[in-house]
């Protein structure tokens, strides 16, 4: 496995991320955050990031100005309550 899908844990996630564990919690039941693994079927099943996975969702979420980011898109539909 190449270190850039190296599996994460949630705790190394959020230090990646610079959040708490927690944090990544509520955006995963939420839908929001990087994607995800489920390590099993079971609601206790571990999760893990994939390094490059966490690594393509920081690209999506860098702007390089502050009017990049208000034409975003994605960002217009949070600002009406759409999403």
């Amino acid at each position: 496995m190449s270190s850039s899908d190296e599996l994460l844990d949630n705790e190394q996630t959020a230090a990646l991320l610079g959040i708490k564990p927690n944090t990544l919690e509520i955006w995963r039941c939420k839908g929001k955050g990087p994607e995800f693994v489920k390590m099993g079927d079971t609601p206790q099943a571990p999760v893990r990031y994939q390094r490059s996975e966490v690594s393509r969702w920081l690209r999506e979420k860098s702007f390089a100005s502050t009017s990049a980011y208000a034409a975003s898109p994605s960002i217009r539909l949070q600002a009406c309550g759409s999403v």
